[in-house]
């Protein structure tokens, strides 16, 4: 129960790759992001990632019609039946191949994939439970290239298919007699999209070269007819019609005269108009289109950038707008056809546009590179995540949006941290600074630098919040700055290598420096900055941390091994060997073995749990490790990533791609192509995270504890994860006894012996049940149960408060529970100040956050109110003054009581009231 830590949320990164897709209400868009896939609910403004991941990175994603499922298939054609209600994987499939596109019908019976120069149809999965989900129905042959793209008709009789051989086929999804396939051409370039006209056969196509072609069919929908059946088919389709109708001629149902079947002919298309996009003549590709079949809008991205909205089979042009320098990878258009998204791979962006009023409905992205370090605020709320581009972003927990982001650091961000406040941001850069960002204003308030230039490896930050201290990773020195001044205070030598982590003792101030010059140092802040021990250590130092009461030390070396240091005596109290735990996997151009490779590797950070009993370790590996710091064991290990396409995931060597000329990974096979594969260079560990085009390392760059002790966060390649209690699943019962079941709870409850019910509920611990007790309790007695509740069972009700204040509706009714056990019992619990600060926090983070938004509910009804009477009071005066004066001065005086309230002239105020 204690470690039951699931994955919660991916923050970090909004999306990779692969086709956007908005759901039936059209409210949420579902973004692949690597090898997960993340809903973005824009009504709410909160991100939710599905708990599900794909071997490899996920290629494409296809919606059913009511929303209910979808197919989500990685790079390698594996694919996951999803039901987005019940959010969990319902089928695993092979399509034996990679996968371009997916698209279901309309009707939701069958979906289409592309796969090389084919497409294939399949029964969609039905409500019943089956066997084997996905069964294939036809195969459809035709275009000599890779398929691009899938449309449907609105009656789910045929669908079209691009093709990078420049030509576009429609086939029917049943036997038609008068359509079996039918090719256009007319273009120069590889097909990038098409769609059918509403209610009809005719389309439109869309080329790589910026190529727009109409083409009419001269056949409606409903003209399509039947292919007859031949063989014992038609032999016993004319028997059954014989016994039935033997009053009328037997005809062969769907068969017509060879008149009427010449008559009628074949279906043919035409080709109505051609447009084209690039009309100056500059070379820009079209990656992307959507098409709104009901108001006939035709959204196109650009390689450049640009997007631009058309309005069809006219051609007006509405909008031309560009939203980056890269190239858009994906566009979609919800049901309504007001909000179209658009993916870019290039830089990770995502952006909602709401075209009619030209505003951005959602406009997000991640780290440019990989994230370095991150931090929680003191109350949970917020995280700040700092990245190899320079970028300091802060995001809120709740929704998962990033809503800041600072971009004051011209290299690295190598750490950031917070204030004991929470209101500033504290950063180290490679580019010679240390910044602090105040999070009222959104503003760098303060740099802070050395007397000669320097890289800045890490910054620490003491519990005043007063004193600023950030390592050096090249001059070997820790500088001291005041926060209040920005001055240098002071320069702390004596380390012969580059600094790898500061920490200041929550309850002391001493500064704890690790270096690689194998030795942690400790410096008194307030007795000349003289150090006050030297700890020998084995092996170099990567990261060094203090336990939450300040009482141990934590120092992570290179040799795999945590080591424990009391650091009043300093003497060591315990150590962990990790290399095993860490289990590293083995990289595509490696030559020796995973088991060798993992002597090199390490733990490169280190954060202890809330209670101070736990402590977390991750470093160069895909393994996230929990121990127990007494015991020293292994208490959980998470597998942060299952993803394929990064490196380092292997444990052995892929015998495939060894040939008789080498490891085919070093050779470049479509190195002429524009999305080739770069090899990097020996000891290269950074590159482009969102493009993808090599197989970035699994690594695990920063770990942090919540301070609420309810989950963990950890920057890693794939972003920035969250793991968090998940107490659903788990039955965890406290001192049960026989004579304790919910029976006897509702008994109790019944007989108003509300004492007895809540403890008996605690001791069950079901959730419903224990809340069923608490809202039992009427409100003038709340006072008298919380004094007669024994002091262990004090903060279970007081954890249960604070996690019903995060979603209950009863906010004065909770509080006053709170009020109540905090007031009696708040003697006892000071004994237990370190165990209880975990639920302290957890329940600070709730009240703050009703706080924030009650706060600004009253602030608008009070000053609602104020102008209300302010307007009342000059109406009042104005009909006194009427008889005595003139209209003038009676206006001027009701000008003036508007600008004494703060509300401008007097239509700015009765617009203020209107609204």
């Amino acid at each position: 129960m204690k470690f039951a830590y699931r994955f919660s949320n991916l923050l970090g990164t909004v999306y990779r790759r692969g086709n956007l897709n908005f759901t039936c209400d059209g409210n949420s868009v579902i973004s692949p992001v690597g090898n997960r896939v993340t809903v973005f609910d824009l009504k709410n403004n909160k991100s939710d990632t599905l708990p599900l991941a794909t071997r490899y990175n996920v290629k494409c994603v296809g919606l059913s019609p009511d929303g209910r499922l979808a197919i989500i298939i990685d790079e390698g054609g594996n694919a996951l039946l999803v039901s987005l209600v019940c959010r969990s994987v319902l089928h695993h499939f092979h399509f034996k191949g990679s996968v371009h596109s997916i698209s279901f019908s309309p009707d939701g019976r069958k979906f289409v994939i592309t796969k090389g120069n084919i497409a294939q149809m399949y029964h969609a999965p039905g409500k019943k439970r089956e066997f084997n989900a996905f069964v294939l129905d036809k195969t459809y042959f035709g275009p000599y290239d890779e398929t691009t793209c899938i449309d449907w008709t609105d009656d789910s009789r045929c669908f079209v298919v691009g093709s990078k051989d420049m030509s576009t086929w429609v086939f029917g999804a049943e036997r038609w007699d008068n359509l079996i396939y039918y090719a256009l051409g007319g273009h120069k370039d590889a097909i990038v999209a098409c769609f059918f006209e509403s209610n009809s056969l005719d389309l439109y196509s869309l080329s790589q070269d910026g190529a727009l072609c109409v083409w009419q069919c001269d056949t409606p929908p409903k003209g399509l007819r039947l292919k007859a059946p031949s063989g014992w088919k038609a032999d016993l389709l004319q028997r059954e019609e014989e016994e039935e109708e033997e009053d009328r001629e037997t005809t062969i149902r769907g068969k017509a005269t060879p008149a009427e079947e010449e008559k009628r002919g074949k279906v043919k298309y035409s080709r109505l108009a051609k447009y084209f996009f690039n009309k100056e003549g500059d070379f820009n590709n079209l990656t992307a289109a959507a098409y709104h079949k009901k108001i006939h809008l035709l959204v196109t991205g650009f390689a450049s950038g640009t997007f631009h909205l058309h309005e069809l089979p006219e051609f007006n042009l509405i909008h031309s707008l560009s939203i980056s320098n890269q190239s858009i990878t994906s566009v979609a258009i919800n049901s309504s056809g007001d909000w179209i998204a658009f993916g870019c791979s290039g830089l990770g962006q995502l952006l909602v546009w709401e075209w009619q009023s030209e505003s951005y409905v959602l406009k997000q992205q991640g780290h440019f590179n990989s994230m370095v370090s991150l931090a929680y605020s003191p109350d949970g709320q917020y995280i700040v995540t700092g990245g190899d581009d320079g970028k300091v972003k802060v995001w809120n927990t709740l929704s998962g949006f990033c809503f800041v982001t600072f971009m004051e650091h011209s290299s690295g961000v190598t750490g950031v941290t917070f204030t004991a406040t929470g209101n500033v941001i504290v950063t180290s850069s490679m580019d010679g600074t240390v910044r602090a960002f105040d999070l009222h204003r959104y503003r760098n308030f303060r740099t802070f630098t050395s007397p000669r230039p320097t890289q800045f490896s890490c910054v620490a930050v003491d519990s005043s919040g007063e004193i600023v201290s950030a390592g050096a990773q090249d001059s070997f020195e820790i500088f001291v700055w005041s926060m209040q001044t920005g001055r240098l205070l002071d320069v702390l030598s004596g380390h012969e290598g580059p600094i790898s982590g500061l920490c200041f003792n929550p309850m002391k101030s001493i500064l704890a420096s690790a270096s690689w010059d194998k030795t942690v140092r400790l410096w008194d802040m307030f007795d000349s900055w003289r150090t006050k021990e030297t700890l020998a250590l084995t092996s170099d130092a990567l990261a060094v941390t203090f336990r939450p009461d300040g009482a141990e030390l934590a120092v992570a070396m290179l040799n795999s091994q945590i080591t424990f240091w009391d650091p009043e005596n300093a003497v060591q109290t315990g150590s962990i060997e990790g290399r095993h735990d860490l289990k590293i996997g083995r990289k595509e151009l490696d030559k020796i073995t995973a088991k060798h490779s993992a002597k090199g590797k390490a733990f490169t950070t280190l954060c202890y749990s809330a209670d101070g009993q736990s402590i977390l370790a991750g470093g160069m590996s895909k393994f996230v490790c929990i121990y127990h710091v007494k015991e020293q064991i292994l208490m959980k290990k998470f597998e942060i990533s299952c993803n394929l396409s990064l490196d380092a995931m292997e444990e052995f060597l892929n015998r495939r791609k060894m040939t008789e000329f080498g490891n085919l990974a070093l050779i470049d096979q479509d190195a002429g192509q524009e999305d080739g594969v770069a090899i990097p260079l020996p000891g290269v560990k950074k590159g482009d995270m969102s493009s993808r085009h090599f197989k970035p390392e699994i690594r695990v760059t920063s770990l942090r504890f919540s301070p609420t002790g309810r989950c963990w966060a950890a920057t890693t390649t794939e972003g920035l994860l969250i793991y968090s209690l998940d107490t659903r699943v788990l039955f965890d019962p406290f001192e049960l006894d026989t004579s304790v079941t919910p029976g006897q709870v509702r008994e109790a409850l019944r007989q108003q012996d509300f004492t007895r019910a809540i403890l008996m509920a605690l001791r069950l611990n079901e959730s419903k049940l224990v809340q069923e007790a608490l809202e039992s309790v009427p409100r003038d007695e709340i006072g008298v149960v919380s004094s007669s509740l024994p002091e262990l069972y004090v903060e279970k009700v007081l954890e249960f408060v604070a996690s019903s204040l995060e979603v209950s509706r009863h906010l004065e009714f909770y509080l006053i529970w709170t009020q109540k056990l905090l007031m009696l019992h708040g003697q006892k619990l000071k004994a237990r100040v370190g165990t209880l600060l975990p639920v302290v926090q957890f329940l600070q983070k709730n009240l703050q956050r009703h706080l924030d938004d009650v706060s600004k509910l009253c602030n608008w009804n009070r000053y609602n109110m104020q102008y209300a009477l302010a307007v009342s009071k000059q109406r009042d005066m104005k009909r006194h003054l009427e008889p005595l004066g003139s209209e003038e001065d009676a206006d001027t005086l009701e000008d003036d009581s508007l600008h004494l309230l703060g509300g401008g002239d007097r239509d700015e105020g009765e617009e203020a009231m209107v609204v």
